[in-house]
Protein backbone atom coordinates (compact mmCIF):
# COMPACT_ATOMS: atom_id res chain seq x y z
CA UNK A 1 0.00 0.00 0.00
CA UNK A 2 1.31 3.41 -0.98
CA UNK A 3 1.30 5.98 1.78
CA UNK A 4 0.22 9.45 0.66
CA UNK A 5 2.64 12.05 2.01
CA UNK A 6 2.99 15.79 1.58
CA UNK A 7 3.90 16.61 -2.03
CA UNK A 8 7.35 17.96 -1.12
CA UNK A 9 8.54 14.51 0.00
CA UNK A 10 10.55 12.62 -2.61
CA UNK A 11 11.10 8.86 -2.93
CA UNK A 12 14.32 9.19 -0.89
CA UNK A 13 13.93 6.94 2.20
CA UNK A 14 15.79 9.50 4.34
CA UNK A 15 13.33 12.22 3.31
CA UNK A 16 10.36 9.94 3.91
CA UNK A 17 11.61 9.02 7.38
CA UNK A 18 12.17 12.72 8.14
CA UNK A 19 8.60 13.52 7.07
CA UNK A 20 7.09 10.58 8.96
CA UNK A 21 9.07 10.81 12.20
CA UNK A 22 10.40 14.35 12.60
CA UNK A 23 8.79 17.09 10.51
CA UNK A 24 5.87 18.78 12.23
CA UNK A 25 6.27 16.97 15.55
CA UNK A 26 6.40 19.50 18.40
CA UNK A 27 9.85 20.05 19.92
CA UNK A 28 10.12 21.86 23.26
CA UNK A 29 13.72 21.22 24.28
CA UNK A 30 15.70 24.48 24.07
CA UNK A 31 18.95 22.86 22.94
CA UNK A 32 17.18 20.80 20.28
CA UNK A 33 15.40 23.93 19.06
CA UNK A 34 18.74 25.74 18.89
CA UNK A 35 20.22 22.92 16.81
CA UNK A 36 17.26 22.82 14.43
CA UNK A 37 17.34 26.60 14.01
CA UNK A 38 21.04 26.46 13.11
CA UNK A 39 20.46 23.64 10.63
CA UNK A 40 17.59 25.51 9.00
CA UNK A 41 19.91 28.49 8.56
CA UNK A 42 22.34 26.26 6.68
CA UNK A 43 19.56 25.53 4.19
CA UNK A 44 19.52 29.12 2.85
CA UNK A 45 19.76 28.85 -0.94
CA UNK A 46 19.79 25.04 -0.85
CA UNK A 47 17.26 22.23 -0.62
CA UNK A 48 16.47 20.75 2.78
CA UNK A 49 17.48 17.26 1.63
CA UNK A 50 21.04 18.58 1.13
CA UNK A 51 21.22 19.60 4.79
CA UNK A 52 19.37 16.52 5.99
CA UNK A 53 21.97 14.29 4.33
CA UNK A 54 24.70 16.24 6.13
CA UNK A 55 22.98 16.48 9.52
CA UNK A 56 25.19 13.88 11.24
CA UNK A 57 28.28 15.61 9.87
CA UNK A 58 27.04 18.91 11.29
CA UNK A 59 26.39 17.31 14.67
CA UNK A 60 29.94 15.93 14.73
CA UNK A 61 31.53 19.16 13.47
CA UNK A 62 29.57 21.40 15.84
CA UNK A 63 29.84 19.38 19.09
CA UNK A 64 26.24 18.10 18.91
CA UNK A 65 25.18 21.75 18.75
CA UNK A 66 26.32 22.48 22.30
CA UNK A 67 26.21 26.30 22.24
CA UNK A 68 28.74 26.58 25.08
CA UNK A 69 31.35 24.65 23.10
CA UNK A 70 30.49 26.33 19.78
CA UNK A 71 30.80 29.81 21.30
CA UNK A 72 34.48 29.03 21.99
CA UNK A 73 35.27 28.28 18.33
CA UNK A 74 38.02 30.60 17.11
CA UNK A 75 39.28 31.54 13.65
CA UNK A 76 41.51 28.44 13.56
CA UNK A 77 38.45 26.24 14.19
CA UNK A 78 36.51 28.11 11.49
CA UNK A 79 39.31 27.41 9.00
CA UNK A 80 39.24 23.74 10.02
CA UNK A 81 35.47 23.61 9.51
CA UNK A 82 35.81 25.21 6.08
CA UNK A 83 37.92 22.18 5.05
CA UNK A 84 35.24 19.71 6.20
CA UNK A 85 33.52 18.22 3.11
CA UNK A 86 30.72 16.86 5.32
CA UNK A 87 29.19 20.32 5.86
CA UNK A 88 28.38 23.32 3.69
CA UNK A 89 31.74 25.07 3.48
CA UNK A 90 30.48 28.62 3.47
CA UNK A 91 32.26 31.02 5.85
CA UNK A 92 29.12 33.08 6.51
CA UNK A 93 27.10 29.97 7.37
CA UNK A 94 29.81 28.50 9.59
CA UNK A 95 30.21 31.81 11.42
CA UNK A 96 26.43 32.10 11.79
CA UNK A 97 26.31 28.97 13.96
CA UNK A 98 29.01 30.45 16.21
CA UNK A 99 27.23 33.79 16.34
CA UNK A 100 23.91 32.08 17.12
CA UNK A 101 25.54 30.10 19.93
CA UNK A 102 26.74 33.34 21.52
CA UNK A 103 23.27 34.86 21.14
CA UNK A 104 21.68 31.78 22.69
CA UNK A 105 24.04 31.84 25.68
CA UNK A 106 23.53 35.56 26.32
CA UNK A 107 19.76 35.05 26.19
CA UNK A 108 19.60 32.08 28.58
CA UNK A 109 22.16 33.57 30.97
CA UNK A 110 19.73 36.45 31.49
CA UNK A 111 17.32 33.87 32.92
CA UNK A 112 15.25 33.40 29.78
CA UNK A 113 13.88 30.11 28.47
CA UNK A 114 14.69 29.74 24.76
CA UNK A 115 11.89 27.26 24.16
CA UNK A 116 9.25 29.47 25.79
CA UNK A 117 10.54 32.44 23.80
CA UNK A 118 10.29 30.63 20.45
CA UNK A 119 6.94 29.02 21.21
CA UNK A 120 5.50 32.40 22.24
CA UNK A 121 5.28 33.33 18.55
CA UNK A 122 2.50 30.74 18.14
CA UNK A 123 0.87 31.27 21.52
CA UNK A 124 2.70 28.37 23.17
CA UNK A 125 0.99 25.55 21.29
CA UNK A 126 1.02 24.12 17.77
CA UNK A 127 -1.07 25.89 15.17
CA UNK A 128 -2.90 23.42 12.95
CA UNK A 129 -3.26 24.68 9.41
CA UNK A 130 -5.67 23.20 6.88
CA UNK A 131 -3.92 23.52 3.55
CA UNK A 132 -5.26 21.34 0.76
CA UNK A 133 -2.10 21.45 -1.36
CA UNK A 134 1.53 22.41 -1.18
CA UNK A 135 0.73 25.45 -3.34
CA UNK A 136 -1.19 26.98 -0.43
CA UNK A 137 1.72 26.84 2.03
CA UNK A 138 3.15 30.28 2.72
CA UNK A 139 6.88 30.97 2.55
CA UNK A 140 6.57 33.21 5.60
CA UNK A 141 3.92 34.52 7.95
CA UNK A 142 3.52 37.47 10.34
CA UNK A 143 4.60 35.09 13.13
CA UNK A 144 7.78 34.05 11.31
CA UNK A 145 8.52 37.71 10.53
CA UNK A 146 8.16 38.57 14.22
CA UNK A 147 10.37 35.63 15.23
CA UNK A 148 13.00 36.66 12.70
CA UNK A 149 13.11 40.24 14.00
CA UNK A 150 13.31 39.09 17.62
CA UNK A 151 16.10 36.58 16.90
CA UNK A 152 18.09 39.17 14.96
CA UNK A 153 17.75 41.52 17.94
CA UNK A 154 19.35 38.79 20.05
CA UNK A 155 22.32 38.63 17.65
CA UNK A 156 21.26 35.62 15.58
CA UNK A 157 21.68 35.55 11.82
CA UNK A 158 20.56 33.32 8.94
CA UNK A 159 17.16 33.59 10.59
CA UNK A 160 15.11 35.48 7.99
CA UNK A 161 11.33 35.09 7.97
CA UNK A 162 11.40 32.27 5.40
CA UNK A 163 14.00 30.30 7.38
CA UNK A 164 11.98 30.94 10.55
CA UNK A 165 8.82 29.62 8.91
CA UNK A 166 10.59 26.46 7.70
CA UNK A 167 11.89 26.07 11.26
CA UNK A 168 8.39 26.55 12.69
CA UNK A 169 7.10 23.82 10.37
CA UNK A 170 9.96 21.45 11.19
CA UNK A 171 9.58 21.73 14.98
CA UNK A 172 5.79 21.50 14.97
CA UNK A 173 4.98 25.09 15.90
CA UNK A 174 2.78 25.00 12.85
CA UNK A 175 1.40 21.78 11.45
CA UNK A 176 1.53 22.18 7.68
CA UNK A 177 0.91 18.58 6.64
CA UNK A 178 -1.51 18.99 3.75
CA UNK A 179 -4.99 17.52 3.95
CA UNK A 180 -4.15 14.75 1.49
CA UNK A 181 -1.22 13.57 3.65
CA UNK A 182 -1.79 10.54 5.87
CA UNK A 183 -0.18 12.42 8.77
CA UNK A 184 -2.74 15.23 8.60
CA UNK A 185 -5.41 12.84 9.86
CA UNK A 186 -3.34 12.13 12.98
Amino acid sequence: MDIKRCAWVSDDPLYQAYHDKVWGKPVYDSRELFAKLCLDGQQAGLSWITILKKQQNYEAAFADFDPYIIAQFDEHKVEELLQNPGIIRNRLKVNSIIRNAKGYIAFVEQGNDFSEFLWSFVGGKPKLNHFKSINELPAQTPESEAMSKALKKLGFNFVGPTICYAFMQAVGMVNDHTQDCYYYQK
